[in-house]
């Protein structure tokens, strides 16, 4: 059987959120992201995007942290020695998920059940993490692939915002049609690729508006405007603010 010991949904973070466990816990720790975030893996640290999954075993060190100005995440602690747990493929490494929001809904379930703590409970909780174990597992070969290739291709994305990014390029990498790409993203990431890419940039040249002494000519440029005009635009659609207006405000915030 399985027991939960803490569980936590839709948890949110600030920008300087880090968990850092050299040593990991003495259980499991399973937890699934929606914002980006910074993962220790293979002796080095990364970010991955939004709707990582993570099984992290006992006695293993652990560390993720925020990447963004925001961390959200949903984690279960839990004692476990059934197959479906200490058997599965992927541990200590994230992964995108087939379906994401319906594992959040499983964890949400786990919850209000984790709080219940009536005489079912212990059954209950045992198929709902059966389930949701089985749901991570739900992809074929091929469909494993495109997963990894799509997260590869956010993962450059979000680290070379300002390369000249486009469907065409994009579907190239990945060998397959325009359409296709364009179908896969927004199912995957809940968002077009070019939109994704568009959001990636102005995120980005706000934190150099915020971090950096760099003109906003040269702002825009890092995050791959070369026409400034079109720049100034976009960030005032998304923020509502022109980038000065913007960087002047958070400083006087700060």
């Amino acid at each position: 059987m399985n027991q939960i010991r803490y569980i936590g949904y839709d948890i949110k973070h600030d920008s300087k959120f880090i968990f850092d466990l050299p040593n990991g816990h003495d259980c499991w720790l399973f937890l699934l992201t929606h914002t980006p975030a910074n993962f220790f893996v293979n002796g080095r640290l990364e970010e991955y995007p939004a709707y990582s999954a993570v099984l992290f075993p006992p006695n293993k060190k652990i560390y993720y942290s925020a990447s963004q100005s925001v961390y959200e995440n949903d984690w279960i602690r839990f004692d476990s020695a059934e197959p479906f747990v200490e058997a599965f493929p992927i541990q200590g490494h994230p992964f995108s998920p087939k379906a994401p929001e319906y594992c959040r809904q499983i964890i949400k379930l786990l919850a209000w059940e984790h709080a219940e703590l009536n005489e079912e409970s212990d059954q209950i909780t045992h198929h709902l993490l059966s389930v949701l174990f089985k749901k991570l597992l739900d992809q074929d070969e091929e469909n494993i692939k495109i997963q990894h290739q799509l997260v590869q291709l956010r993962k450059e994305i979000y680290h070379s915002p300002e390369k000249e990014w486009s469907v065409k390029l994009m579907a190239e990498k990945l060998h397959i049609s325009q359409s296709y790409l364009q179908a896969i993203y927004r199912e995957k990431f809940n968002i077009s690729c070019m939109n994704d890419v568009i959001s990636r940039r102005i995120n980005y040249a706000q934190d150099q508006l915020l971090n950096s002494n760099l003109s906003v000519n040269e702002v825009a440029i890092m995050a791959g405007y070369q026409n400034i005009e079109h720049f100034h635009r976009q960030f005032k659609k998304i923020t509502n603010q022109t980038p000065l207006q913007y960087r002047q405000s958070t400083s006087i915030k700060t």
